[in-house]
């Protein structure tokens, strides 16, 4: 079968782990059973033998296809449009809160007939563990078991099934089935996990699948129900909202970047990592964007997961970048090799190097995360303060380091400006922290850190002769992450060199600068050493960074605040069909990158906040 662009997907999940459904009616990527399990699909990384569940019209001629959210819901209609009739698809996956119940690890599939009749055909290929597992299948008058390593699955559903072995036009064993539908006919599939000795659970009659679907439909408009935002584009704030959701790992309250590893930067290159775990970075503004629209409990979740890493340092005293779901420490990574990648882009890379990597940004995030809920949220006790404590004197002894910096570089440290900028940030909210809630602090040594800080980076990470703030000091390269400084209150919006740095940013990568059409490229990769190879899109937060400066700016410039309505509006438009975003736009304006990103639907709930209210 051939690749579908990476934005033909949608997502579906549970809480614990999500699935990307093709609009062809083909779920190609679903670990199982968390996020950061292996997989049992992974037709997205490989084609020929990453593993695949399809259901779909058995004539491919002349099929037409549409695919939505059922509104303010995660739950997924395919429709499917043929001569001789019109059917849908609906997938989802039940929400069942709280650990150890076997119905929590289920993918529904429900097919029926709505116009006319049709033919169809199902394939389910699990692929365990990555593709480096064939497992075994046993047909039953129930359905199908898959046994795997450490893992077994059912497939319920009233159709008689064929098993499919390996070698006979297939890379995996599987099963299949052809049936009929008439008009109001309809299916329900049910893939669970079950028991090693345990059979399918019975075929699931007609009106339970209703009530299944309308308590997950339920379940997901009670929780939207509790977003605050009433501003301008609503539904796309709203399907943010339900993304980050989906991200969400509800045992421990991690988000996850991407439910997915492997999706490429760029076509065939290198650029390709593992993003199914949870980032400081991130955790500290999805906390910020989550409260902005109401969801505060998500927010006192997350805060009580970074709140546990707190309290497990490493031996120096540091945070680690990163950790899994769990709050595990050690993502160690490797490679793949048996995968071709998508589109042929290798490695396939599971864990992630960069967990052992110094990025001093991630303390100013991590700070003015626990400032902003101890603000807007609950205020945080003496205990959690102590530990914060102990990091901010950490950062006192290091930020004059060399480091990796946000963008996770591996050409080697150097000092990077937004690095210098976020320790000034953690720095500046310890201090207020302590102020507001009394708490005993070491005032008069942050006081001096922060204001030293604050001078190097005007003396140095300010090139006068380029006229903006550089990537990194002594440097003339830009910078998109340079774009948060009036976002931190570290410069005024209209203070000229942030303007100057604006207006340089804002130039196309032709003349220097690293915006094309209101898309912007994080950095530059010709004048930029990152040690790595090829080529990269523009990067959509860095996107919705600039649409956030440039309205900010425009409390004083109303032009700066046309601009950036119509970078905003424009960015919309860079959404897949059921609206998500992707990490990267490539130079066609296809998706790049591991998919859908939390990182840049939390952007693009901050910039529709803050430039609504401006907008008035």
């Amino acid at each position: 079968m051939a690749y579908e662009p990476i934005d033909n997907y949608a997502l579906i999940g549970n809480m614990r782990t999500a699935a990307l459904v093709g609009v062809t009616g083909s779920i190609d990527w679903l670990c199982f059973p968390h996020f950061d399990s292996p997989s049992i699909f992974a037709a997205l990384l490989d084609d020929e033998q990453g593993g695949f569940f399809r259901i779909a019209p058995r004539n491919g001629d002349g099929v037409t296809t549409k695919q939505f959210y059922w509104p303010e819901t995660n739950v997924l209609v395919t429709r499917f449009f043929t001569a001789k009739g019109v059917a849908e698809l609906i997938d989802f996956m039940p929400v069942v809160h709280g650990e150890g119940d076997e119905r929590q690890h289920r993918v529904v599939r429900r097919l029926n007939v709505v116009r006319g009749s049709m033919e169809f055909r199902l394939e389910c290929q699990p692929a365990f563990d990555f593709a480096r597992n064939q497992g075994e299948v046993v047909v039953t008058g129930r359905g199908v078991i898959f046994r795997g390593p450490g893992l077994h699955l059912a497939l319920s559903g009233q159709p008689a099934f064929t098993a499919l072995k390996a070698g006979d036009g297939h890379a995996a064993p599987g099963a299949a089935s052809a049936f009929q539908l008439q008009e109001n006919e309809s299916m329900t599939f049910v893939l669970h996990q079950i028991p090693e000795d345990a059979g399918c659970s019975p075929v699931v009659p007609d009106q339970e699948a209703e009530e299944l679907f309308r308590a997950t439909v339920n379940y997901w408009r009670g929780w939207l129900r509790r977003c605050t935002y009433t501003g301008r584009w609503r539904e796309m704030v709203q399907r943010s909202a339900l993304t980050l959701k989906l991200l969400t790992f509800e045992p421990t309250g991690a988000i996850v970047a991407a439910p997915t590893t492997g999706l490429p930067e760029g076509v065939g290159g290198e650029r390709n990592w593992d993003y199914r775990y949870t980032w400081i970075r991130d955790a500290a503004f999805t906390l910020y964007a989550l409260q902005r629209i109401g969801f505060t409990e998500e927010a006192g979740c997350f805060m009580r997961w970074i709140e546990a890493r707190t309290h497990e340092l490493n031996p120096d005293g540091s945070l680690q970048i990163m950790y899994g779901i769990h709050g595990e420490h050690d993502l160690t990574e490797y490679t793949l090799d048996h995968l071709k990648g998508y589109r042929n882009s290798r490695p396939v890379r599971v864990g992630n190097g960069a967990f052992g990597q110094l990025q001093l940004d991630i303390y100013g995030e991590l700070m003015d995360s626990v400032y902003l809920y101890n603000k807007h949220g609950a205020q945080i006790s003496y205990d959690f303060w102590v530990q914060l404590r102990k990091l901010i004197n950490w950062v006192v002894d290091n930020w004059q380091r060399e480091d990796e910096g946000i963008w996770e570089t591996r050409g080697g440290r150097r000092h990077f400006t937004y690095s210098k900028l976020m320790c000034w940030v953690a720095l500046d909210r310890g201090l207020r922290l302590a102020d507001k809630r009394s708490f005993p602090a070491d005032r008069d040594r942050w006081l001096a850190s922060r204001d030293a800080v604050y001078e190097e980076i005007m003396a140095r990470g300010w090139n006068p002769e380029r006229g903006a703030f550089v990537q990194s000091y002594d440097s003339d390269a830009l910078d998109a992450s340079n774009l948060l400084m009036p976002l931190t209150f570290f410069v005024a919006p209209s203070d000229k060199r942030m303007l100057a740095t604006l207006d340089e940013t804002l130039k196309p990568p032709q003349e220097g600068g690293l915006v094309s059409n209101s898309l912007t490229y994080r950095y530059n990769v010709r004048t930029t050493a990152d040690g790595l190879t090829g080529e990269e899109g523009t990067f959509n937060i860095c996107s919705f960074w600039m649409v956030e400066a440039l309205t900010r700016a425009g409390r004083t410039d109303p032009k700066r605040l046309d601009e950036a309505r119509l970078m905003f509006e424009r960015m919309l438009g860079y959404a897949n069909h059921v609206g998500l975003y992707s990490e990267e736009a490539g130079p066609c304006g296809e998706a790049l990158g591991n998919f859908p990103q939390a990182f840049t639907h939390l952007a693009l709930i901050s910039a529709a906040v803050n430039l609504d209210r401006e907008l008035g």
